[in-house]
């Protein structure tokens, strides 16, 4: 029996993968195998020795903590593109709200004060300020073509826009989902150059730290808009407030609000709603359970952020050894050793890597008794991280 933590409310469609003869799900219970989270603040939470894996249902990980786990031996898994769709139809709609002043206009009725015939006059009157721009022939320039970025990209092409897009670590699988029609830019800055309306679709790492910048945003045409329902410190908010402000863009969006930004008229803030529909949520959910799953049951890893893709059937009747170490030479030589040393027969292995992780999946032909002195051993190596057994009934 697994036991699986919950941090936060689950959708019951996640949680009903998981079969309650072999789990055992709830928000508090002891020496959990598992954590399953949404928004929860992990980096000061006390997280059991017994943890083996923390699924995130969602695709963001900031509030886990990551590195540490990763030093644990301890997968982290997301949710990459079960939100895509979400995320897609805000930008949309964000989009759609910056070109024809809509925010302001919304704020302007609402204001008008006599009755119908003055409303009237004062809206005849009124209404030039909100002349806004039609989508068609405007360029859109996507920054990162992942689940959400290839979405977006598609959908601006089919509303008449010309789109650049960039992603230097762009995977075959998205790469198979853009429409060809999107052009390819060169680097972020040869976007930018290109583009009237930018939209970031990266997770937030150093690398990509302020990657909206003053001195990129002076790049873009002029009376442009900049989307940002990715992370907020990815777009450098003192930028995007002094070019509103000299009239360099005409508005930014975003799914962070701030109180640099509340108040400011050419600035749109939702209230973090990027992953927020009863779809997205039931989606995510069911991505993560999925994978929290089938790491428990097999060993199998899929879609970590930390962890590599690791992916090799198991065997009835087979002993499974699954270890995790420090990325050196000479692991898989010593783990071999061990089972050579005990007359045990390898009937697969699979080695995977990821920066200074790794991960070896080692199937004996037959089930062993004393699995688990195995592991143990094989513990003991110095840079193993983790080891666990799986017995295939």
């Amino acid at each position: 029996m697994f036991k699986v933590q919950t941090l936060n409310n689950i959708s019951i469609h996640g949680l009903e993968r998981l079969p309650r003869e072999q789990y055992e799900v709830a928000s508090e219970i002891a020496n959990p195998d598992a954590i399953l989270v949404r928004s929860a603040n992990m980096h000061s939470l006390e997280i059991p020795a017994s943890v083996k894996a923390i699924g995130r249902a969602g695709a963001g990980t900031n509030n886990i903590p990551v590195a540490a786990m990763s030093k644990r031996g301890v997968p982290v898994f997301n949710a990459p593109g079960a939100n895509a769709n979400a995320v897609k139809e805000l930008v949309l709609g964000a989009l759609l709200l910056a070109a024809r002043n809509i925010p302001q206009s919304l704020d302007f009725v609402r204001k008008l004060e006599g009755d119908d015939k003055a409303l009237h006059e004062a809206v005849e009157a009124g209404k030039k300020k909100f002349v806004g721009m039609e989508l068609p022939g405007r360029t859109l320039g996507v920054i990162g073509l992942g689940a959400i970025g290839v979405k977006v990209a598609n959908a601006a092409l089919e509303l008449g826009m010309t789109v650049y897009g960039f992603d230097p670590a762009m995977t075959v699988q998205n790469a198979w989902q853009l429409n060809s029609g999107v052009r390819r830019a060169l680097s972020v800055d040869d976007l930018m150059s290109k583009s009237q309306m930018v939209s970031v679709h990266v997770p937030l790492i150093e690398a990509t730290r302020g990657l909206i910048n003053a001195d990129r945003i002076k790049l873009m045409k002029k009376q442009g808009i900049v989307l940002n329902f990715s992370r907020d410190g990815i777009v450098d908010e003192q930028a995007v407030i002094a070019a509103l402000e000299s009239g360099h863009l005409h508005a930014y969006a975003c799914d962070f609000p701030s109180n640099a930004l509340k108040g400011n008229p050419r600035v749109i803030t939702t209230p973090h709603l990027g992953a927020s529909t009863k779809e997205a949520e039931d989606n995510c959910a069911v991505m993560v359970a999925d994978q929290i799953r089938e790491f428990l049951e097999t060993g199998n890893v899929r879609n970590s952020v930390n962890f590599p893709e690791a992916v090799m059937p198991l065997a009835e009747g087979k002993t499974r050894l699954c270890i995790v170490n420090e990325n050196v030479p000479n692991m898989v030589g010593q783990i071999s050793t061990v089972l050579a040393q005990r007359s045990l027969n390898i009937d697969n292995l699979l080695n995977k890597s990821r920066g200074d992780l790794a991960y070896t999946i080692v199937d004996i032909d037959t089930s062993v008794a004393d699995a688990d002195a195995v592991a143990a051993q094989i513990g003991s190596i110095a840079g193993v991280l983790a080891t666990r057994v799986i017995q295939a009934q």
